[in-house]
């Protein structure tokens, strides 16, 4: 199975995804914490499916900018050579 190799730009946005998600998702939680629909004596389910969906966000926005984070990396600087190609008939 041959790698994928992601453009400059692609890679950007995942990493752009991955720092997004962790700004906005965290905030968010923040502004569900302090509703008044998210405790009577304890944790309501509005607050558990709100909390469930930062943590998977916030997990996913991670990954998406590993993947970017790879990308960026694995991308070289300059294109590098290739070999000549062999001439049909030519000795091995």
């Amino acid at each position: 199975m041959g790698d994928m190799v992601l453009s400059r730009r692609v890679s950007a946005f995942l990493i752009a995804f991955g720092v997004w998600s962790w700004v906005i998702w965290p905030t968010f939680l923040k502004n569900i914490w302090v509703d008044p629909r998210s405790f009577h004596h304890g944790p309501t389910g509005f607050f558990l499916v709100h909390a469930l969906l930062t943590a998977v966000s916030l997990v996913l926005g991670t990954v998406i900018a590993l993947i970017g984070i790879r990308g960026w990396r694995g991308r070289p600087s300059r294109p590098q050579a290739r070999p000549p190609a062999r001439q049909a008939g030519a000795p091995h």
